[in-house]
Formats: structure tokens, sequence, C-alpha cells
């Protein structure tokens, strides 16, 4: 089983100027990650671009981190799906891949209500012996699962983390108050991890991470130490770039970022495009300004 502590990574899928899976900087991204201390990694993420990989491509994604990662940490495929029967194919597949467990979003375009959402997960857990965290982020995809709808998950034995990404950080103090240590909570929001944390979330699915996993680690780790001040020094060089992950384009930004420190390359799938111009100027801006100012 995953122990669901730590940082977690939602990775980004590296593209060629030819719209092809860029496989070696993906690979270097991953040592990257892994050397920094992650635990670990989550293919197929809203940041990895999901929509826009075919099947294939997910799966080459897989063997590819199977084979750099060798063990060392546990792979996650992400799935969302705009019906049941889709998403119960990829769970089969990510059983077939070996993957070590699931990222399970609502089912997509469909507003599901609270009936329909709690059969959806109830449905894909009974149907696999993975370990599944649930990603509650009603802000970008407007479903949310509620305490109350945990409480009837509760009889999946393996929906065993939330990625908590509702930006209510008290979320954290409720979900805690009422259950306990049945779920381990995972803050999916790279502007409010460190308050997170300090209220006791187990663990952070991070996008800056890509570009800076050093940094992020080590504000985990600080924090979980008890070195707060240590932490919060960090965490504020952190917090303009980390305000990347909370825009529309994080994507774009996240790459350029990560191509700026030699992670990654900004190439997009489209309907996605690069950023140009006066918006590409301003963020790389504030890019440019932390890595000259990097506290570690």
């Amino acid at each position: 089983m995953i122990e669901w502590k730590g940082v977690f990574p939602a990775v980004t899928t590296p593209f060629t100027a030819g719209d092809e899976l860029d496989l070696p900087m993906f690979e270097k991204n991953l040592e990257a990650q892994i050397s920094a201390g992650v635990k670990g990694i989550i293919i197929g993420g809203s940041l990895g671009e999901a929509s826009t990989l075919t099947t294939l491509e997910k799966q080459t994604l897989v063997k590819c981190a199977h084979e750099k990662i060798r063990g060392k940490v546990p792979v996650i495929l992400n799935i969302a799906e705009s019906s049941t029967k889709d998403a119960l194919y990829h769970a089969d597949l990510a059983r077939e891949w070996k993957v070590q467990g699931l990222m399970l979003l609502p089912p997509m375009r469909y507003k599901t209500d609270e009936r329909e959402t709690i059969e959806y997960f109830k449905t894909i857990a009974h149907a696999t012996s993975l370990p599944i965290m649930i990603y509650n982020n009603p802000v970008d995809y407007k479903i949310e699962v509620t305490p109350e709808m945990f409480e009837e998950l509760k009889e999946c034995q393996n929906i065993t983390a939330v990625k908590e990404s509702t930006r209510d950080v008290t979320n954290v103090t409720r979900m805690r108050n009422r259950f306990g240590d049945r779920y381990k909570i995972l803050c999916g929001v790279d502007t409010i991890a460190m308050e997170e944390l300090l209220l006791g979330a187990d663990g952070w699915v991070a996008g800056l991470v890509n570009a800076f996993p050093k940094e992020t680690v080590a504000i985990y780790e600080l924090v979980k130490s008890g070195k707060i001040e240590e932490a919060a020094k960090i965490y504020r060089w952190f917090m303009p770039l980390l305000e990347l992950d909370i825009h529309p384009k994080l994507v774009q930004y996240i790459k350029l970022a990560q191509a700026q420190t030699g992670l990654g390359t900004e190439f997009v799938r489209a309907p996605r495009l690069i950023v140009t111009g006066e918006e590409r100027k301003r963020i790389l801006q504030i890019i440019d300004v932390g890595i000259a100012s990097l506290p570690l």
C-alpha cells in the first residue's frame, strides 16, 4: 500500500517541437524528483495534459517511469474520464501496467450530483485492488466531495487518501476531526501547502516541484520536523512562483519554469499554445527573479 506521505509531483508531460513525447526530458525530470526525495510520481494529471494524451502515450509514460524509477517510489496514474465505463477501462489498464495507485477525479464534462458521484467512485473502487486518492477540486471541476460523501465512501477500503484542492484550509481540520487517520490528506494547491501541512496534512501533491524539486521537498521536511521559520523563509521566496499553479495557464507557466531550470521543455499540446509577448515577459520575470535568488 502507498503511505501517502511526503511530496508527490504531478509531473508534466514533455513534448518535442514535433508534438511527440520527449522521453529523455521526462527521465531527466524524474531523476531530479527522485534525487530531491519525493515519495511518489503522479502521471497523467491535469498538469500532465491528460486530456490530450492517447492511451498509448500514457502507457509509454508509465513504462518509462517504471524503468527509470525502478521501484524507488510508487507510480500513480490519474483517471479523469467522462464515463464510468472508460474509467473502469483505465483502472484495468493501470493494473496491467503495474501502476501502484490511482488518483481519481469525479466524472468529466457531466456535473454529477452527490448520489451519482458516490456511485461512480464506489464502482471504480470495487473493481480494483489499487489504493485510490480522490481528487477533490470543485474550483476547477465543479463537483465537491463533501465530508458527508467521504462518510459513504468509508466502506471502500482502498479509497485511502484525498487530494485536497477545495482551497479551503479548514477542510483539513474538518476531515481530521471527522475521520481521524482514515483518509490521508494531501494538499493539492501550491499556494496553501505550508498552511495545510501545519494543520496536519500528510502530504503535498505539488506542481512547481517540476521546476524546483529541492525547494518543495525542503519545505515539507522542515515543516514536519518542526523547523517552521526555516520552512517559512523558503516558502516566502517560493510564493510568487507558486502562484503560477493557480492560473488557468498553469501548464504553460510551469513548463516555462521547467525550461528555465533545465528540467523540461515549454512545448504544450494544442489547443494550448506557448505564451508570448508581454505575458511571456511577465512570467519570465517572476521565474528569473526566483532562480536568481534560490534559497538552496
